[in-house]
């Protein structure tokens, strides 16, 4: 930043009224840049940008026009500016669907200036950037820069997604503060550093009840024909031909003029002397506002009674320049022509109304196609308070704690309540969960905001006015924040969150006392085992990230009874089955061995009868520090859904699947990433022919890297076999050892003489298979492949195994497993017989 100041660049700014709300924000103007002078015309007088420069007309699919950006860009680094903060984007997007189309010349240039926009902010790598644009923006379909056909959020994400986290929300602005109806995609993406603290969606603008139109503009003068308000220019209205009034004179509010009784009030033409009906395409034409009423959306043509929803709610006129401004919440100081007021305000009604026939078009358009103000505004501010807030890394956290001694609750409570409005949620929960750690010595594994933010995102949406949302085991509250925000829209939000720690519970009483929350949210707070809370009330989501522990026959035998699965230890597992039981939607953090290991066979079966809306993949990420695999599995028990959304953090792979093809029961376990590919090397391979066994004896301790005695049994490593495993391999300081005495006493033993069982290293995507020799055993790093009827596989057949083609296959069929890769009674499965091409 310069002198701490934030800094932004405006991309089809137009006249500027959107964007002027970061204006108003306090950031500074690096460029602006609008294809049309006179709108650029009307920045300028706004004081946009500091440099004059910085004010760039042009297209930006021309080299000069990017390159003015960019030279804007670098003068404000020499300044000491580190880098962009945000860039605005809200191109012209013309409609375009991806299924039925047919490429040709024409339509590759469709939508280029979007795809000219992602492309400059590859170049410029703010720290945030955001879209606006029409409602199905998103699934509309564009032309990359490789020719490929495609929607343009799946190009957003594909180009951008790498280095941001992206949230899409169809919003109505008449919610989120403007005073006018007016629905609107609108995408913000968050640089991942950043990402880690803060939530794309935390910068949304906040929800807010609607405003009748009486409420914004009633207050406003009524004028008569051609008036202008004597205290203010643009309360005025464009004169239409006077005969058109008597259309409009005797409506009701609400009341079209095609609606009229009396034929000569109906809008007409005379074509040859006869009188002809005006097409009535839009039932919003010629039609009446309402006072109790939110403001209709406010289009280019709102000169016009033939357009939409243009008429007065009592006064025979269009809306004037001054009520679409408050409308469009556009501040009463915004410039639009170089006089001020009080200079146009002293001119006579001749002088007026030239002036206006010059400018009113321009004006009336730039409000019909522009931003509200306060909604770019409302962002601008919380891009701003973040930065204003500290989020404190770990090793700082670390020595709060420390200093200030918050691991006792007394201290800690008092540290949030001086502190809620200077730390950033997220550090405030790192903070509470790393005191109680240390309060209870083990380790704090609390939701990286960035998982959380993702979990959250695909979270179902209410059509009701009041929901019920349990969190079953709180922790520091770390859903809590992102919840609030994505349920803002549901007038009554009961929140119950559960959590066995006494001392977490006071601590979020605290954090989320009533005066702090918003005025839809309500939480009751219960201290208790999930497993042992009962609710009367219907409940509508279950989201949260259960315990992973493995229970104890005492605590198994208590929940049991109740459990699908039997095989149950994970107190997870148990937590996700009652959570099923008890609400529509269970959105859980989970193992990821739940996808494919024999302690889910069961949970996998009991699932399979609801609809599994989404998979998120979150591998290793979820934790920090912590080598565990999780995924996000979402649940509904009400939707009749047939596809599910798979989406994996670490590999960037997002598909939507259809439920039967990867949940096939016909094969081991379910399959989220199958594809084509994994479907025509299937076909050349036999499945299920060997059962498996895996040491678990040998150790160090029992086994050495010497042959001490003449009886010693060499030990077979996975790193013994080579990398096509046609044969094993000496490796000093590697190779080991042991006695027969300590080798018969293990199952392993009954081996050592066989030579009709085949060996492939465990845990690894380099599978390869070599046939046993007599004379040695192995241990728990490979896996012993027995086959279930008598088999020989050839040469060929085993070196296949090593292939790339088997490889790539065998990534897809463990579901891109890191840690959970174990060859065990279900994956040995895709050791399949090569039955050639």
């Amino acid at each position: 930043m310069l002198n701490n100041q934030l800094t932004y660049i405006s991309l089809f700014s137009s006249a500027g009224v959107g964007c002027y709300g970061f204006k108003q924000a306090g950031f500074e103007c690096i460029a602006t840049n609008e294809l049309l002078p006179k709108r650029l015309n009307i920045q300028k007088l706004n004081n946009k940008c500091r440099y004059e420069t910085g004010y760039i007309a042009g297209d930006i699919q021309q080299a000069e026009t990017k390159q003015a950006i960019y030279a804007e860009i670098e003068k404000w680094h020499k300044l000491g500016n580190d880098k962009v903060d945000v860039v605005i984007a809200t191109p012209p997007c013309q409609g375009m669907s991806v299924a039925n189309h047919k490429k040709n010349d024409d339509d590759l240039n469709r939508n280029s200036l979007i795809v000219q926009s992602v492309e400059m902010i590859k170049q410029i790598q703010p720290r945030f950037f955001i879209f606006e644009n029409v409602p199905l923006f998103w699934k509309t379909g564009c032309v990359n820069q490789q020719g490929d056909i495609m929607s343009i959020g799946a190009m957003i994400s594909a180009e951008l997604g790498v280095n941001y986290t992206i949230y899409h929300q169809v919003i109505n602005f008449k919610n989120y503060g403007a005073y006018s109806s007016r629905t609107r995609t609108v995408v913000i993406g968050v640089e991942k550093k950043l990402a880690q603290t803060i939530s794309p969606l935390e910068l949304y603008p906040d929800y807010q009840e609607e405003t009748v139109l009486q409420n914004v503009i009633g207050s406003l003068k009524s004028l008569e024909w051609g008036e202008y308000d004597e205290q203010d220019f643009y309360h005025s209205f464009r004169i239409y031909p006077e005969h058109m009034r008597a259309w409009i004179h005797d409506l009701k509010q609400g009341q079209s003029a095609f609606e009229q009784t009396d034929p000569l009030k109906i809008p007409h033409q005379i074509k040859d002397g006869k009188r002809v009906v005006n097409a009535s395409k839009n039932g919003d034409k010629y039609t009446r506002q309402k006072w109790q009423a939110v403001a209709p959306c406010i289009h280019t043509r709102n000169d016009q009674l033939a357009s939409q929803n243009t008429v007065h709610p009592t006064d025979d006129r269009v809306f004037s320049i001054r009520e679409l401004m408050k409308l469009m919440s556009i501040p009463d100081d915004f410039q639009w022509l170089s006089q001020s007021l009080v200079e146009l305000n002293a001119l006579d009604a001749d002088e007026k109304r030239k002036v206006s026939k010059k400018e009113e078009m321009n004006i009336r358009q730039s409000i019909g196609e522009a931003v509200p103000t306060i909604i770019f505004k409302q962002i601008a501010e919380k891009i701003d308070f973040f930065f204003k807030q500290k989020g404190l890394p770990e090793k700082e956290i670390t020595q709060l704690i420390n200093e200030l001694n918050l691991s006792d609750t007394v201290h800690l409570i008092q540290f949030i309540e001086n502190y809620r409005h200077e730390i950033h949620w997220t550090s405030l929960s790192s903070i509470i969960e790393l005191a109680n750690a240390k309060r209870h010595n083990h380790s704090a594994f609390f939701t990286n905001s960035f998982i959380i933010d993702e979990i959250v995102r695909h979270l179902p949406k209410f059509n009701k006015d009041e929901i019920t949302i349990v969190e079953p085991s709180v922790g520091s509250g770390n859903f809590l924040p992102l919840l609030f925000k994505y349920y803002a829209d549901i007038p009554k939000v009961n929140l119950i969150v559960v959590d066995i720690d006494s001392n977490m519970i006071e601590i979020l009483k605290v954090m989320y006392a009533q005066p702090y929350l918003p005025k839809n949210i309500s939480i009751t707070f219960i201290c208790q085992n999930f497993m042992q809370v009962q609710l009367s009330q219907p409940i509508d989501l279950i989201v949260g990230n259960p315990p992973f522990t493995k229970l104890g026959k005492k605590e198994i035998s208590e929940y049991i009874d109740n459990n699908y699965n039997k095989k149950a230890t994970n107190l997870a597992e148990f937590f996700l089955e009652k959570a099923v039981h008890m609400a529509d939607y269970v959105s859980f953090v989970m193992p990821k061995n739940l996808l494919n290991t024999p302690e889910y066979v069961l949970t996998r079966e009991f699932l399979y009868p609801f609809s599994i809306l989404n998979i998120l993949d979150i591998g290793e990420k979820g934790f920090k520090g912590v080598l565990v695999e999780t995924i996000n599995i979402l649940i509904s028990k009400i939707d009749k859904a047939h596809k599910v959304w798979v989406q994996s953090l670490t590999e960037s792979i997002i598909l939507l699947q259809e439920k039967e093809y990867i949940f096939d029961k016909s094969l081991p376990y379910w399959v989220i990433y199958r594809n084509n590919f994994f479907d025509n090397v299937a076909k050349k391979l036999t499945f299920g022919i060997f059962n498996v066994f895996r040491d678990r004896q040998i150790t160090n301790s029992n086994s050495s890297f010497e042959r001490k005695n003449a009886d010693d049994i060499r030990i077979i490593k996975s790193r013994n076999i080579n990398k096509l495993g046609t044969e094993l391999i000496n490796i000093e300081q590697y190779d080991a050892f042991i006695s027969l005495n300590d080798a018969q006493s293990m199952a392993v033993y009954q081996y050592l003489q066989r030579d009709d069982v085949y060996m492939t290293p465990n845990m690894t995507y380099n599978p390869r298979l070599m046939k046993k020799q007599r004379g040695y055993i192995v241990n728990g790093s490979v896996a012993l492949l027995i086959p279930k009827e008598k088999v020989e596989l050839s040469p060929q057949q085993m070196l296949y195994i090593s292939s790339d083609e088997f490889r790539q296959f065998y990534r897809i069929a463990r579901n891109y497993q890191t840690r959970s890769l174990n060859i065990d009674s279900t994956s040995v499965y895709w050791f399949g017989l090569y039955n050639g091409d």
